[in-house]
């Protein structure tokens, strides 16, 4: 058998439970408590949640007051994301000894293309195996790992045996793996997209290979070809060292839900303030402006505008948000205000695929 694309080593490294591990490896008395990153008041919102949390259902984005009545034993802690980031610096440091090719998605999880490395290993199971030695013995934290063939299943298989555990799918097991795994473990399935595949009688990999291009494109959407690719091990994006934003934005959940526009015009020209900051640190302007609404009852709707014009001042940034909030009218009172500029001057075209070319499954992992 022989893949019609680039084979290449891929290892996914996601932190387990990174913010709340952090603050345990911090304050040795949080050790073994369940512990949420986040607010516990009425309007807080857990950021971050330790596993010992997790066992009472205790998940990120959850509100505080349903995580404390899960678990009423839990312990907040404010986050501290310049300490989380000086962190992530450091592990990203471990990355870059054993390749260039470094991905960072988030303060807590990368890819790295091994291929070729710099320490020469050809076994990416055991290059993963020491960055994750490395990581525990120099910063006193866990992480967990997915190794295969492309970015699509080595995402995947780092959920497979965390917390600090790691799992290789190696190319002839790859078909086999995606066949047998549910689909809610799809990496781009979410929750709303599983029901609606459930209903299609949809349970796993095998029943969605099953499902012919333009059966899943018809139901789907553009998703669709996604979905037909990967579940037969096709996914050709390459890692990209240097990850540039489609966007950039700020926002601000308020302490009491807002049903008067001019207290929501006071907090947009904070919102639009910060995000100006944010900006020019970057040097990143934006034609597209979008703001976000969540309401009380916790919909969300977004109302965007683009621009001839690249901006990034906040004047202009401020004239354009209180436009678009006036657009329509409000449906609810309003918890969350945010403002984001997309479509920047910094996005460039796609390079040129790279040659596709058969590769026999004779790959050491």
């Amino acid at each position: 058998m022989s893949y019609d694309f680039p084979l290449r080593k891929i290892i996914h490294v996601d932190m387990d439970a990174f913010y709340a591990s952090v603050e345990q490896l911090d304050r040795p008395e949080l050790r073994g408590k369940p512990l949420a990153v986040g607010g516990g008041e009425k309007r807080g919102v857990v950021s971050a949640a330790s596993y010992e949390a997790r066992r009472f259902g205790v998940r990120s984005a959850m509100s505080g007051y349903l995580a404390k009545r899960n678990c009423p034993d839990l312990v907040f802690v404010k986050p501290r994301f310049a300490r989380y980031k000086e962190i992530s610096q450091q592990i990203r440091q471990i990355f870059y000894d054993y390749t260039d090719l470094v991905e960072p998605l988030s303060l807590d999880e990368a890819y790295l293309d091994v291929t070729v490395n710099k320490k020469g290993n050809p076994s990416a199971t055991l290059v993963a195996t020491e960055i994750r030695k490395r990581i525990l013995d120099e910063l006193g934290l866990t992480a967990s790992a997915g190794i295969s063939i492309n970015k699509f299943i080595a995402k995947v298989a780092s959920d497979y045996n965390k917390p600090n555990g790691q799992k290789t799918v190696n190319p002839e097991e790859v078909v086999p793996f995606l066949e047998a795994l549910e689909i809610r473990k799809f990496y781009g399935v979410g929750k709303v997209t599983a029901e609606k595949m459930y209903k299609l009688g949809i349970f796993n990999g095998k029943d969605l290979k099953e499902k012919s291009l333009d059966y899943l494109e018809d139901h789907f959407g553009k998703s669709g070809s996604f979905y037909y690719k990967v579940v037969r091990g096709i996914h050709e994006s390459a890692v990209k060292p240097h990850r540039t934003p489609k966007s950039v934005g700020a926002e601000r959940t308020f302490s009491e839900n807002l049903s008067s526009e001019i207290f929501m015009l006071q907090r947009l020209e904070s919102i639009a303030t910060e995000l100006e900051k944010r900006l020019k640190k970057s040097g990143i302007a934006g034609k597209t402006i979008t703001l976000k609404i969540k309401y009380s009852d916790f919909t969300l709707q977004t109302r965007s505008k683009t621009l001839p014009y690249f901006i990034a001042d906040k004047d202009l940034i401020l004239e354009m948000a209180k436009e678009l909030l006036y657009q329509e009218e409000l449906q609810n009172s309003v918890r969350l205000l945010g403002i984001s500029l997309s479509n920047l001057n910094t996005e460039k075209k796609d390079p040129p695929k790279e040659e596709m070319v058969s590769v026999q499954l004779k790959f050491d992992f």
